[in-house]
């Protein structure tokens, strides 16, 4: 196995590790450029500023004044009743409204199927749901076949064979592993949750083994 190379930041702590340093250091220029490392490099410069000038206190001979009138009468005086709890709402898939399909089934008799992932599914493919607001491509028959995942992270259930080289790779935790018990390829996927935080760097889809990733730019 060849050696890793590392990376920690020094503004996050954030560890980014990889095989090949060139891919590495486009790893860490893409780090350095996000929203959240700039944002807590603000909040430091703020946090060292408040220590070195801290506040002057309250003279002690300062009191507020209240006027014997302004304070209500015990007859007068009524306690509201704390607010009732809000209800969540949970959808199919337990955590939340904007899922349409199911992990289990009756769809056991898949094997592992073999990649690339084919570039041009969404005109191939039909919409068979959404899982969390994540649109899932059929075929689906859970849980041996569950199709493709994503529409600008795609990643093909079916091919994925849960190396982690993807969720490794990606700067910006695009990724979370989701279990998926019963597929004859792994009994956990990548699931792209924060989609919408991709930065299109190719990261994933170039360090996938099996090829089972593909990265759209936005309207493709």
């Amino acid at each position: 196995m060849s050696n890793l190379n590392e990376y920690v930041c020094e503004d996050c702590g954030s560890l980014l590790v990889h095989s090949n340093s060139l891919t590495l250091d486009s790893m860490k220029d893409v780090h350095k450029q996000l929203p959240v490392i700039k944002r807590k490099k603000a909040m430091a410069a703020e946090s060292a500023k408040a220590v070195a000038t801290p506040p002057k206190p309250a003279s002690a001979t300062a009191k507020p004044s209240v006027s014997p009138n302004s304070l209500p009468s015990p007859a007068s005086t009524s306690i509201s009743p704390p607010p009732a709890p809000i209800a969540s709402v949970a959808g199919a898939g337990g955590s939340n409204a904007n899922t349409t399909i199911s992990l289990t089934g009756n769809g056991t008799n898949y094997s592992k199927v073999d990649g690339p992932i084919d570039p041009g599914f969404k005109s191939k493919r039909q919409q068979a749901g959404t899982f969390q607001g994540i649109k899932v491509w059929g075929p689906l028959d859970a849980p041996g076949q569950l199709g493709i995942w994503g529409t600008e992270v795609c990643v093909d259930f079916d091919i994925c064979v849960a190396d982690g080289a993807c969720i490794e790779a990606c700067p910006v935790n695009v990724y979370e592993w989701l279990d998926t018990p019963g597929h004859p390829a792994s009994e956990k996927k990548p699931f792209m949750i924060r989609e919408k935080d991709c930065i299109f760097c190719m990261a994933c889809e170039n360090v996938c083994p099996p090829q089972a990733i593909k990265i759209f730019q936005k309207g493709q």
